[in-house]
This record gives C-alpha cells, structure tokens and sequence, in this order.
C-alpha cells in the first residue's frame, strides 16, 4: 500500500510513523508513507496557504491552490493507482473498524490534513471520502490521519506476527473482545479462570465467545443493537441479563 499524506506540519508524522507495527509494516516493503508540505506546493512568493474567507467571518480558509497542485503532483508520481483521498474533517463519517478494514483494501491513500478555520470547498471535488475521529475538534488533521493510517496499516496481510490477532479485535467481530490472562495464574489473590488452564479448546472457546457478550453487554450494548446473534449467543445473553 503507498500512503501520501499532505500537510503543512510534516515532523508531526516522524515518531508514529516509524515505530511499532507501522514501522516494521514499512521495513517489510508492505506500505510506503510519504509526507508532503503542500506549503512547498503554493504560488504566492510568500508560501501563503490560507487566506481571509469571501463574505468576510472570523478566522481564515486553506486556499485550493497548493492542495490541488500537490495532488496534481502525487497524480503525476503515481498515474497508474486507483487513489481513495481522504479529507480529514469534523463532518465527516465517523471512524471505525469497517472502514479501516475496507481502506486495507486499497493500493493507495491520499489524506488532506486541514488546520486554521476550515478549507476552500472547492477542495472536495477531489476527495472521496471526509472522516471524522468523534463530536469534537481537533488543532489540525494530522491526529486524525494518523489514527486511521494505524487502524488500518495494521490489517495489511502480514503487518501483524499474528493475523488472527486482527480478526479477533474487538470490533472485528462486531463485539468487544474478550478478557485475557498470562502468567502467573495467581497473582495478589486473582487467579485465571480455571477453563483457561483446562486445555480443552471446545470450553475456552464458548468461554471467551461468552464473555465478549458479557463485556459487550455490559460497556457497549449498543452495539447489539445491529448485531444478528446465534441462538447460542441469544441464550447466553438471556442469562448475562438475568
């Protein structure tokens, strides 16, 4: 997966983008991440990127020119990628895990990091989607990026030791993920569930299907809301409420 992102802050992506699963994604070839100043992109003599908004209004606007012109660039570097650009913006969708596993799917990701009061909406006739992290606001958009290049970077094949671990997120699977325990199996009077140390996988299994439920239930019952349970699920559920 190749990665641009346009900002005026570039140092912000150093640390995150270089560490952990993201930096060992990129060590492995799997993803390449390449942060660009579209300062450096503006016609004014001066680098100005914002300007006051027409019909007057308190603070100021990204101005179109240098993010067209370095979107005209990446297009110019890489014409043959399908590109998904991603506006980073309070009114946006919401973020969430369906996203970042259908941004996975794509070749290569363009995100536009705004600050000062907002864009030029004429910026939009190039982007295909607006995200938003929640109902708040945010100095700039490059918090933002970061999160959704993390949720989803981290569900390329072979980004994790472990791909199950991505299929058993909480989220994934459309509930919480259930509790887990490593050694010692006691430890200050708490002791590891007991079918744990079993070894009979069949009981861990419906055990940890049942306690997602539970923690499901019990911090994010919302989220049972658009869920289809078993019958199973549906029984367990019945005695979690009871």
């Amino acid at each position: 997966m190749k990665i641009d992102v346009l900002t005026l802050f570039p140092r912000m992506f150093e640390g995150p983008m270089s560490e952990s699963i993201i930096g060992k994604a990129v060590d492995k070839n799997l993803l390449s991440i390449n942060v660009m100043n579209f300062r450096d992109f503006s016609d004014n003599k001066h680098q100005n990127v914002d300007d006051y908004p027409y019909g007057g209004g308190a603070g100021m606007l990204l101005k179109a020119q240098p993010i067209f012109a370095a979107f005209d660039h990446i297009q110019k570097q890489a014409p043959e990628t399908k590109k998904r650009v991603i506006l980073l913006d309070p009114a946006g969708k919401t973020f969430d895990q369906k996203k970042a596993e259908e941004l996975a799917e794509e070749e290569h990701l363009i995100f536009i990091c705004g600050h000062y009061e907002g864009y030029d909406e004429r910026i939009r006739s190039i982007v295909t989607d607006e995200i938003s992290l929640g109902d708040y606001v945010l100095t700039g958009g490059e918090l933002g990026a970061m999160v959704v290049i993390d949720a989803t970077a981290r569900l390329l094949p072979d980004a994790l030791g472990n791909q199950e671990s991505a299929v058993t997120d909480s989220f994934s699977t459309g509930l919480l993920e259930h509790p887990h325990y490593t050694r010692p199996a006691s430890y200050r009077g708490m002791d590891v569930p007991e079918v744990l140390l079993s070894g009979n996988h069949q009981r861990i299994e419906e055990w940890r299907e049942k306690e997602s439920l539970k923690r499901t239930y019990e911090r994010r019952p919302d989220l049972l809301d658009h869920m289809e349970l078993t019958e199973q699920q549906q029984e367990w559920l019945k005695e979690i409420m009871e």
